[in-house]
């Protein structure tokens, strides 16, 4: 009996994407030198001993899943899961069927020390010169945006306070001021916030992430709390990228603001950001037109 077409389809689209994720990590391994990113890896994550003994993950395993929760919009825990599940995620981290996957904890506090170090800059920095040494790297555009990367080691149940006592500066005065702090339970990412996104609340970090505008390669990245504003951000990421002066930058209407569009000029970069329409002013047919054409590049 032949299948119908909608099933093949599927089928083959399966097939399609599995092919084209093996092609692509086949293509980086080909082109990266894994073990000079290791030794720069090395330099702040020190590989020692998980709490049962056995050796803990390796720095270049964790990064990769980093990569890959960059490259396909997972959390900790999504890319725990795709990790496991997907053979070409499996191949391209370096483990086996037999090999246990890293859970979302240790994906997170590899987070936190590589971010309090700003070795993901330096990392990008290595990546991006060997991109640039094969020729497959031409900085002609820049594209900037921001992701939520949640973590599961969030606050869970109600807040809890302690009481604090500060006494006045006079040590012979009787009068004390008292105060609320909340407790900080145990597992809990301090490093971390809030943020509402979509109607949905996430607790963990944003990636402020600028990428050429040709192949998407990630150029420049920084890392933040989530609750940190995009409009913060746009300079400190572009000036990180590299880029020559004379680059377009490309950006939604988050980062509109005159003060940003102002500091890419004088920095030399073309500022190329969706216009947002004003309190008792809708864009205009023009803006509309130029919010779409850079729409449709991102």
């Amino acid at each position: 009996m032949q299948k119908s077409t909608a099933q093949l389809s599927f089928s083959d689209l399966l097939i399609h994407q599995r092919k084209l994720k093996s092609k692509f990590f086949a293509q980086l391994d080909t082109i990266i030198d894994w073990n000079q990113i290791e030794t720069e890896i090395s330099r702040y994550y020190k590989k020692g001993k998980g709490v049962d003994g056995r050796p803990s993950y390796s720095g270049l395993l964790l990064f990769k899943m980093s990569l890959l929760q960059t490259w396909y919009g997972l959390s900790d825990y999504e890319v725990e899961l795709q990790v496991n599940d997907s053979l070409s995620f499996m191949q391209f981290t370096g483990l086996s069927l037999e090999d246990s996957v890293p859970d979302h904890s240790v994906l997170s506090r590899f987070r936190s020390i590589m971010t309090k170090a700003g070795a993901y800059e330096r990392l990008f920095e290595t990546i991006n010169k060997q991109l640039e040494a094969n020729q497959i790297l031409v900085k002609k555009g820049l594209i900037v945006d921001a992701s939520i990367t949640s973590t599961d080691r969030k606050p869970k149940g109600k807040k809890e306070y302690e009481i604090v006592e500060d006494r006045n500066e006079d040590t012979n005065s009787q009068n004390v001021n008292a105060s609320c702090k909340e407790k900080v339970k145990p597992g809990v990412d301090t490093e971390a916030a809030w943020i509402k996104k979509a109607g949905k609340l996430h607790y963990g970090y944003k990636k402020h992430i600028s990428v050429d505008d040709t192949h998407g390669l990630v150029l420049s990245v920084i890392t933040t709390a989530a609750n940190e504003s995009d409009m913060n951000h746009i300079v400190d990421v572009v000036a990180k990228s590299g880029c020559a002066k004379g680059t377009r930058v490309k950006a939604d209407k988050g980062y509109q603001s005159e003060q940003n569009k102002d500091e890419l000029t004088k920095r030399g970069f073309k500022a190329h950001i969706m216009k947002k329409a004003r309190r008792n002013k809708g864009l205009t047919e023009r803006e509309k037109v130029y919010n779409r054409l850079i729409s449709q590049s991102r």
